[in-house]
């Protein structure tokens, strides 16, 4: 891994110009490519297949479907154009039966960021009862003696109650729906969730293991392990990406101190070992050259989360980080040409290399988080 020193953060000036308009305005051409596609095929898009075609959602419950009409919210944020709103709804209607569905944890990656941002947009109070449906049925798989939500059913043959660091960011769901309803029962089992994630995941470095397998019988964990990382051991930089992500947006929520440590720390980790160009290899600690495949994903994550990050802290570190990294997101070797790659905006992400899936393709949800990185500091520059 590659270690960087403080002084090293401010190397590139925050007023160095970086067009975020201009990276806006591309983005809204190039995702109207997209939804052509979209619309033809009646299906959400998910990722490419590496040699331009569409990889579609294809489960009833796949956990990425939320991202696309995400984005689609995002662009009429940006935009207030009509079509991107009437999209965003159509899009997500096509899985909206699967709001009171509790097999899964990932239910706020699918509904709030779908029907959570457009109620935040539109105030529909048909968004607001579906993101109320949701929390309710996401709420079931927590369990008190784990004090956590039980992430994923499969895989018994591996775990016994898994929690993986993606989880953390289905907690923001469950704080809106305490905003929502006036019902602390969300927010308690958010709080309670992010407190022993905090206690068994992280090592001495603040780096995240992907998955701790708890005994539900007593709580005790069982053992940690990876399943989208490079090994047990190593930091998988989507993981860091959740746990930055997840702490921040905690902290948005409860003003609890421990939460914006907790994120300053995994910051730390995550600077003191970016590549040079911002962008992470899809594992920290991955040095073999035929797999060392950069992950868009993670690194739309970190700037979204150091932007917001900064706006709690006024540490002008993580505002540059953020503009450094997306301003490598938005270069030719990461932002597609118009029209190239399907209609999606960022190349080179990484899904699961372990399963030999999605490696080096666009993705919906590197797109959604690199939107979100550009309107949070539009915002903020204004």
């Amino acid at each position: 891994m590659r270690k960087k020193a403080e002084a090293d953060l401010i190397c590139v000036s925050e007023n160095q110009e970086f067009d975020i308009e201009s990276v806006l305005k591309k983005s809204e051409k190039q995702y109207a490519v997209l939804l052509g596609s979209a619309y033809a095929e009646n299906k959400i898009p998910r990722a490419t297949d590496g040699h331009d075609e569409i990889e579609w959602a294809q489960r009833k419950m796949d956990w990425t479907q939320g991202f696309f009409p995400g984005c689609c919210w995002k662009l009429y944020e940006y935009t207030n154009d009509a079509k991107w709103k009437k999209a965003a709804d159509y899009f997500q209607n096509l899985f909206i039966d699967g709001k009171d569905v509790n097999t899964t944890h990932d239910l706020g990656f699918m509904f709030y960021c779908s029907f959570g941002e457009g109620y935040e947009l539109t105030k529909d109070e048909t968004y607001k009862q579906v993101v109320i449906d949701a929390s309710e049925a996401l709420i079931t798989r927590y369990d008190s003696t784990v004090g956590c939500i039980k992430s994923w059913d499969f895989g018994k043959e591996r775990w016994t109650f898994p929690v993986i660091i993606d989880n953390m960011l289905n907690l923001e769901m469950l704080f809106e729906a305490s905003l929502l309803t006036g019902d602390e029962k969300y927010k308690n089992v958010a709080i309670n969730h992010a407190n022993t994630t905090l206690k068994n995941h992280f090592r001495d470095d603040y780096s995240t293991w992907h998955v701790v397998d708890y005994n539900p019988e007593d709580g005790t964990v069982f053992k940690k392990l990876t399943h989208q990382g490079y090994s047990d051991e190593s930091s998988w930089a989507r993981g860091q990406g959740w746990a930055l992500y997840g702490y921040t947006m905690c902290y948005r929520y409860t003003k609890n101190p421990v939460y914006l440590e907790q994120a300053k720390h995994v910051a730390e980790f995550v600077s003191a070992n970016l590549p040079v160009d911002y962008v992470p290899f899809w594992d920290f600690n991955v040095s073999d050259a035929e797999i060392m495949y950069k992950d868009a994903s993670a690194g739309s994550l970190y700037a979204s989360a150091f932007i917001e990050l900064y706006e709690y802290t006024n540490n002008e570190a993580y505002k540059t980080l953020a503009i450094n990294i997306l301003k490598s997101l938005s270069s030719e070797k990461y932002f597609s040409e118009y029209g190239e790659n399907c209609g999606f905006l960022l190349k080179h992400s990484v899904g699961n290399f372990p399963k030999v899936s999605e490696i080096d393709v666009p993705i919906n949800y590197a797109d959604y988080y690199c939107l979100e990185a550009l309107l949070r500091l539009k915002k903020l520059n204004n």
